[in-house]
């Protein structure tokens, strides 16, 4: 490695490219081959936009039954090639006009490859839906297709194993780390892709609970990341016993830096495991009251009535008290206040109150309502209405909503007064008064 910084070295390649730079490029043929690709790109510059238009508009005039998601997919993904398509056209037409006529046509039939390649690669790429990952293997696959075209290949393998640094007898090299990058990579999204889609299969198999279901699919992520990870280790020629000292350092790590992480996915086992929570449940935790959309190796998510996600650590739901409404079955009692004047008939009241609860859709009828008159306030007599639900998950404060309207219609109607706070004001006798304050009148 210490020879790519030797200034003699430095200076032979430098050497050797400009003399390879005036054999083959500042030459009267390829220079004008240079020239007439240029001309075809600013030819294609003005044409493709053309074609864009035409696109656009087949993709309006499609009929109903032809305007399907793989029509307009096909179209969005012709239109970005309408120029390398374009400039393809009109290069094979100069490099066969050049051909006939024995014009040198080396570096447009190197162009014309490597457009070639370029727009297989970008259209294949297009059958991955995440972008970022069909960007990194289209550009990958198309500098590998680029160097292979040149004649660039080989050399440019060889340069990344010459870059190396030796420990004893392993011996690290830019290219092993190219390859134990790239098999990583690849391992690791096929190992994603499997696992999803072995999870839609879990969940589809309607013996199994949501939370086995969710085990299970953890479980078969987890195990597909870690055979990726120690394959693509394997496929670069690492021997994994070496990792044994490293495995007990890495242990030690977790012990200290990585426990809340480990706590928390241990605590999504255990969750898992003994079914106390599950995708779908009611469950309150501290001050907030939702559903849990899904649990995941660190957290559960919970949705509550407002729309807002509240992302709860698993281990929260293990050492907190948790109070889930749809642990054993869906039914939920609702406890609603009302007070009435001292004034009021209480029996009748009571009458409204059950009235009122039994008018409001989601109240079942069994278990059945009951009203309790539970004390004597300083400005009303207190009562409770006591209903049942069984449908928590949407939402119990619009039940009680609808109760209060209710009661509030029928105690206007039957003359019950809804008390509200008084305060009664003595005034004293003017001799108090003087008394008190000292004057005389």
């Amino acid at each position: 490695m210490s020879q790519l910084f030797d200034p003699q070295v430095i200076e032979d390649f430098l050497g050797t490219a400009q003399a390879w730079a005036f054999d083959n490029v500042f030459v009267v043929g390829n220079l004008v081959q240079i020239a007439v690709i240029a001309a075809i790109f600013l030819a294609a510059r003005l044409i493709s936009p053309k074609l864009e238009t035409g696109l656009d508009r087949i993709k309006q005039r499609l009929p109903a039954d032809f305007a399907t998601d793989r029509a307009l997919r096909t179209v969005a993904v012709l239109k970005p090639l309408c120029l390398p398509i374009v400039w393809i056209f009109l290069m094979w037409a100069a490099y066969s006009i050049a051909e006939a006529v024995a014009w040198p046509n080396d570096l447009i039939n190197i162009a014309v490859s490597l457009l070639n390649a370029w727009v297989v690669i970008r259209v294949a790429s297009e059958l991955i839906r995440q972008r970022a990952w069909s960007q990194t293997i289209s550009t990958l696959a198309w500098t590998i297709a680029a160097l292979h075209i040149l004649d660039l290949l080989e050399p440019t393998i060889a340069l990344f194993d010459a870059i190396a640094i030796n420990f004893d007898d392993f011996r690290i090299s830019l290219l092993l780390v190219i390859k134990g990058v790239a098999a990583l990579v690849v391992l690791l999204w096929a190992a994603i892709v499997l696992s999803g889609a072995m999870e839609k299969r879990i969940e589809s198999v309607s013996s199994l609970t949501p939370a086995i279901q969710v085990l299970l699919g953890k479980l078969l992520k987890i195990t597909l990341v870690v055979i990726a990870i120690v394959a693509a280790l394997s496929a670069v020629g690492i021997d994994l016993t070496a990792f044994t000292v490293f495995g007990g350092a890495l242990g030690v790590g977790i012990g200290f830096g990585l426990q809340k992480v480990v706590s928390n996915l241990v605590s999504g086992i255990i969750l898992l495991l003994d079914k106390s929570i599950k995708p779908g449940d009611v469950i309150v935790v501290g001050n907030t009251y939702g559903w849990i959309k899904s649990l995941g190796a660190r957290y559960a998510s919970v949705i509550t009535r407002d729309g807002t996600e509240h992302l709860i650590p698993n281990e929260d739901l293990i050492t907190q008290r948790v109070e889930n409404w749809s642990f054993s079955d869906n039914l939920v009692r609702l406890h609603i206040a009302v007070g009435i004047s001292y004034k009021s008939d209480v029996r009748k009241a009571i009458e409204c109150c059950l009235e009122a609860a039994k008018r409001t859709e989601r109240v079942l009828d069994h278990p059945k309502t009951v009203c309790l008159l539970t004390g004597f306030g300083d400005s009303s007599v207190n009562l409770e209405i006591r209903v049942w639900i069984n449908d928590p998950p949407n939402g119990v404060s619009n039940v009680k909503s609808e109760v209060f309207l209710n009661v509030w219609d029928l105690f206007h109607e039957r003359g019950i007064e809804i008390p509200f706070p008084q305060r009664d004001i003595h005034i004293k006798s003017p001799d108090s008064l003087r008394a008190v304050t000292g004057t005389h009148g």
